[in-house]
């Protein structure tokens, strides 16, 4: 269960002063296990900064986010507890696949044959020997979701996971994220993809200029509308006025 409780997050202009620009605006949410939540909104709007302070890459200017309780930005064993994928491509390109999730797994404590099993459960153990700088987008996705499901962990999130996949990469990636909420996981993904989303998940967020729009199950969020991209418009517009 992750709770996020009055999220505020503020970045200095590039002269190092306190400028105002505020990413995210009291944002409170409960991600509880089990469910597929996915996160909406423009560019900009503020998904990625929340994913970021959830797993505890970015401090909050204000608020909380806790992990069972525990701050996130203290657990000591975070990298075993929440695992991330956030930029497909910034990856070591002189390192092969192999190379690369045994340098994840020991950061994180976790046993070397773990690179393995991954490599097999994201489709990619014919690659793990190539580097990965040659790697089209879709193969890149594919490692960064292997590195986040190391070591088994309760919490997973993603951004733009379906990004540079092929129509069978986003059936077996369709497939792994309803899995892993299925089990008990909280799998939180920002995406753009629509139609994908309206197929899998299970809860809605919805940010705006960074302030939270909707929080809610997939049926209620889209309500009268007659699809989830009629009912996404319908809630930006009625923030624009």
């Amino acid at each position: 269960m992750i709770d996020i409780v009055n999220l505020h997050k503020a970045f200095r202009a590039g002269t190092g002063r306190a400028s105002g620009v505020s990413a995210l605006h009291d944002v409170s949410l409960r991600l509880p296990g089990g469910e597929l939540s996915y996160l909406l909104g423009l560019n900009g709007a503020g998904k990625s900064t929340l994913l970021r302070c959830i797993c505890g890459l970015s401090a909050p200017t204000s608020g909380r986010v806790t992990f069972g309780g525990n701050a996130v930005t203290t657990l000591p064993d975070r990298a075993r507890q929440i695992g991330i994928h956030l930029e497909a491509n910034r990856f070591p390109a002189g390192h092969t696949a192999r190379r690369y999730l045994r340098w994840r797994a020991a950061t994180a404590g976790v046993p070397r044959h773990r690179v393995d099993d991954v490599l097999d459960a994201v489709g990619m153990s014919g690659y793990a020997d190539r580097r990965l700088g040659g790697f089209s987008l879709g193969m890149s996705q594919r490692i960064g979701i292997a590195a986040a499901l190391l070591a088994d962990p309760p919490v997973l999130l993603f951004d733009e996971p379906l990004n540079g996949l092929d129509i069978a990469g986003i059936h077996w990636a369709r497939s792994l994220l309803t899995d892993l909420a299925n089990q008990g996981r909280t799998v939180v993904v920002a995406s753009h993809l629509l139609d994908e989303v309206a197929r899998t998940a299970d809860r809605i967020i919805l940010l705006d200029s960074g302030r939270l729009i909707a929080d809610a199950p997939l049926a209620d969020f889209i309500g009268d509308a007659t699809d989830l991209e009629i009912a996404y418009l319908a809630h930006t517009r009625a923030v624009a006025g």
